[in-house]
């Protein structure tokens, strides 16, 4: 486990749900994305230009279902490895009795509004990564 963890709640939502009463797995995407963007606004300090990333990968692993009666669900998530460009972002995913409901990493890549074209990270976007950083 890492040193240093990000971890937020999200509530499941009534329309989440699909015929079967199970969360959707296109609204696990979303779910992750929430929490993904709650965890680079508290690591670069709010929304702006100063960390500017896209996805470029998201690989999710459907653990366990997720039910209109499983919340409030627990994201926790850490950076896996930053490199020139890009950095990975660990997203688990738990239900309100602490089941794991998925697993999932994203390939972030840094982004240029600009240029709309990837850019290397900066000294201080690295720093400010490697403190929830897996140690290996």
């Amino acid at each position: 486990m890492p040193a240093k963890t990000f971890t937020c709640t999200l509530q499941v939502r009534w329309g989440d749900s699909d015929r079967l009463g199970h969360v959707n797995n296109t609204r696990f995407v979303e779910y992750l994305q929430e929490g993904r963007v709650q965890f680079l606004n508290a690591v670069f300090g709010g929304p702006g230009v100063r960390g500017a990333a896209v996805v470029r990968k998201l690989t999710t692993d459907f653990l366990h279902p997720i039910l209109d009666d499983s919340g409030p669900l627990t994201i926790e998530l850490w950076i896996t490895r930053i490199g020139t460009t890009s950095y990975g972002v660990r997203h688990v995913v738990t239900d309100r009795d602490g089941k794991v409901c998925a697993d999932a990493e994203a390939l972030m890549v840094a982004f240029d509004l600009a240029t709309s074209s990837s850019r290397p990270l900066s000294e201080d976007e690295r720093n400010l990564l490697a403190e929830y950083l897996v140690a290996k």
